[in-house]
């Protein structure tokens, strides 16, 4: 007897899209309000030329550092990549982005050596992390000193009204339209974040492509039911 032919999968296309950085789709909400002012306050109101910007993964950092390095024509430099050679160059502008600072991923004689050549340089420095960077373990003990002098302010985890408008603006940004019934359905089932909000939006892209079907609460019921069944398809945990 002859075997059955395989049904082909269907070939799903990475096709690309743009999340836009700009200020006008920035969501604001009383979650991101300090922060969002105080981007908005450069350079006048800054209390010092260098600032730390904190929050969960995914909560609209690196939005409000992209708004910023616009305004300021800052280079945005990722914090485990900076060294000491490339310092010169992070600082050529006048002002630079220092993004995802996390304990234990930092060449501490690099940072130290940028916050003293901003100094020196009377140049402005934004650093992003998920937490307050005067508060890390470090070796170099003047690091550790200069971190807790610099002021920080902090983006919260999202309230009802921005998970919806981020959602919205997630899906919009893909050219895919919702209906009140998925977003209310997301709104309950997902984890309370902005990274979970941009997993999940990824993950319905993908899956209603292969399997040819539109984008509905019964879709992501079937999607996010799966995430739970041993060996089931796809997988929401936000990236960090």
């Amino acid at each position: 007897m002859a075997e059955h032919a395989r049904k082909p999968e269907q070939l799903i296309l990475a096709l690309g899209y743009s999340e836009s950085l700009a200020r006008e789709d920035f969501v604001a909400s009383p979650a991101n309000a300090e922060a969002l002012a105080m981007i908005e306050r450069w350079p006048q109101d800054w209390p010092a030329r260098t600032l730390a910007l904190i929050g969960p993964a995914g909560s609209g950092k690196s939005h409000l550092a992209a708004i910023w390095a616009a305004r300021a024509g800052a280079r945005t430099v990722a914090a485990a990549k900076l060294d000491e050679a490339g310092v010169p160059a992070a600082l050529a502008s006048g002002a630079a982005v220092i993004e995802d600072l996390a304990e234990g991923a930092i060449n501490e004689r690099a940072l130290f050596h940028l916050l003293n050549l901003a100094e020196q340089q009377q140049a402005y420095v934004l650093l992003t992390a998920e937490r307050g960077p005067g508060t890390f373990a470090l070796r170099v003990a003047d690091l550790a000193s200069r971190l807790r002098a610099v002021p920080v302010v902090a983006l919260a985890a999202p309230d009802d009204a921005l998970l919806r408008a981020v959602l919205v603006k997630l899906f919009a940004d893909r050219q895919l339209g919702v209906d009140e019934a998925l977003l209310v359905y997301l709104e309950r089932r997902i984890e309370r974040s902005i990274a979970a909000a941009r997993a999940v939006v990824d993950v319905l892209d993908r899956e209603s492509l292969r399997r040819r079907r539109p984008l509905t609460r019964a879709l992501a019921a079937d999607v996010l039911g799966a995430e739970a069944s041993p060996g089931g398809g796809a997988s929401v945990t936000p990236s960090s």
